[in-house]
């Protein structure tokens, strides 16, 4: 399923979209683009990276895994398509609460909110989501 693929893949500061992770260094790591298939090395001296399966969002009770988010924007997504980036922070805020309703509005931000949007929409692109046997790189 999907959501075991979580720990292969980063979003890089500074850079746009989602990485998978070819292999660790100990000053980087080797990434792969998703659209181009092509590896190259980023140094932790000039970027940070975030794993998406330690990526969380506050609930008013404690946190919530990003895949379970993605997982229920994906469950509404022919009904409740999520906004485009640019819209209201009220249309923003509506929508995330339906997607999670227990969210804490007083440590979620709008900008986290934008940026959730951006990575599911990116990955929902890519045919992410789309779970399957030979969705691994078999050949690497």
């Amino acid at each position: 399923m999907w959501e075991n693929k979580f720990e292969k893949y980063v979003a890089v500061t500074g850079m746009p979209g989602i990485y998978k992770i070819g292999a660790t260094r100990n000053n980087g790591l080797l990434i792969k683009s998703m659209d181009t298939g092509k590896t190259k090395f980023i140094s932790m001296r000039k970027h940070q990276f975030t794993p998406l399966e330690t990526v969380s969002i506050y609930t008013n009770d404690d946190t919530e895994e990003l895949s379970k988010v993605f997982r229920n924007m994906l469950d509404q997504y022919e009904d409740n398509p999520p906004p485009s980036i640019k819209a209201t922070a009220s249309d923003l805020f509506d929508y995330f609460e339906d997607v999670l309703p227990n969210f804490d509005k007083d440590q979620v931000f709008i900008g986290d909110i934008k940026k959730i949007i951006k990575w599911f929409n990116y990955l929902k692109d890519r045919d992410f989501f789309i779970t399957g046997d030979d969705d691994e790189d078999e050949e690497e």
